[in-house]
């Protein structure tokens, strides 16, 4: 039995997998990420999506014009991959510093995927360009096909999509993001080319599809990739505290209008950025491997970028803390975090 130290200081994380959308909600949001992350990887799925260098400067000006002044924090660019998608638009991109990765969405896989990859086939040039430049792709591994079950789209990606992706393209790094399965934390264990990673977020470490239908629906918890059963779960708690390298930190943070996710046709995604880290710590206390959290937090995913880790360090202290009830914008929207109003045991302490 380990006994839980009551504070744990560590090199300043990052997040390889976030959402912050824009305008108002953009500005209400990203004060969450930049107390807790040194830099995060931007989702492109804006409306329209971010497919261009010039697009994604003036979405990271738009971020770094929101921060909280003295705020260090980084956003790391990524292109939305479409089928129409310019190779050489992409290289430049890579080269000048602006875009860090290429995210592929199948299409009509999740929140504005609709200009998303419909064939692999289609953007193969693109691929074997990225490949030769070493620039990694950020899969959100689903299959779309109507006759596979939404249980099952995850493992069958692996299968149809994955496995032969990584061999057509052997110079490829690749990220499995936000896993959700056995299947992929298998998959993902198993290569050593060092090549292939994935992001865990820490909803999918708390939640199994139960919770999702416990006492009514709960729209808050609709996330996509979806929930799994339970044993999915424990198969991502025991990747994420294993330390290894190629499993790391993605919140997937996704905030949504209240309005939005409680509707006829609820949208997708989980809003974990007021606590994301106390939610990660609680989840490798409870399971006895602080030790391991610091190369799951902050080391594993520079590492993967070839990145240098942060400078600095946080400090996370066993104490309680309440997530916060509602997060308002200004124009008026509101935003559920995750456990809204649910009392954690880890904090991040604050100078």
């Amino acid at each position: 039995m380990h006994d839980t130290p009551n504070s744990l200081t560590i090199r300043r994380p990052d997040d390889w997998h976030l959402h912050l959308r824009e305008g108002a909600m953009l500005k209400a949001v990203l004060p969450y990420t930049a107390a807790q992350f040194g830099r995060a990887i931007i989702m492109p799925n804006l409306k329209p999506p971010v497919t261009t260098v010039e697009q994604a400067k003036r979405y990271a000006a738009a971020i770094r014009d929101a921060l909280p002044e003295g705020s260090t924090f980084q956003p790391l660019m990524t292109c939305y991959l479409t089928d129409g998608a310019d190779a050489d638009e992409i290289a430049r991109g890579h080269e000048e510093g602006v875009f860090t990765a290429v995210k592929l969405y199948p299409a009509h896989a999740t929140t504005n995927s609709a200009h998303g990859v419909t064939d692999l086939g289609n953007v193969a040039g693109v691929l074997e360009r990225m490949e030769r430049i070493g620039m990694p792709l950020l899969i959100h591994g689903e299959v779309t096909d109507p006759e596979v079950d939404i249980f099952d789209r995850e493992a069958v990606f692996i299968e149809r999509v994955l496995s032969p992706l990584l061999a057509r393209h052997p110079g490829l790094k690749v990220v499995f993001e936000h896993i959700t399965t056995e299947e992929a934390a298998d998959f993902v264990a198993a290569d050593t080319s060092g090549r292939l990673g994935a992001t865990i977020t820490a909803h999918h470490l708390v939640i199994n599809r139960s919770h999702i239908f416990a006492g009514g629906i709960r729209p808050h918890l609709y996330c996509l990739p979806i929930a799994k059963r339970e044993r999915h779960r424990l198969a991502l708690r025991r990747a994420a505290i294993s330390g290894t390298g190629p499993f790391f930190l993605g919140t997937d943070s996704a905030p949504h209008a209240v309005t939005a996710k409680e509707s006829a046709c609820g949208c997708a995604g989980v809003f974990t950025a007021p606590t994301a880290m106390e939610v990660y710590a609680q989840v490798f206390a409870e399971d006895g491997a602080l030790d391991q959290f610091e190369a799951f937090a902050s080391l594993n995913g520079p590492r993967f970028y070839g990145l240098a880790p942060n400078e600095g360090t946080i400090t996370l202290e066993r104490a309680p803390v309440t997530v916060p009830e509602i997060v308002l914008a200004e124009d008026g929207e509101a935003v559920l975090p995750f456990q809204s109003g649910e009392t954690l045991n880890w904090r991040l302490k604050t100078s």
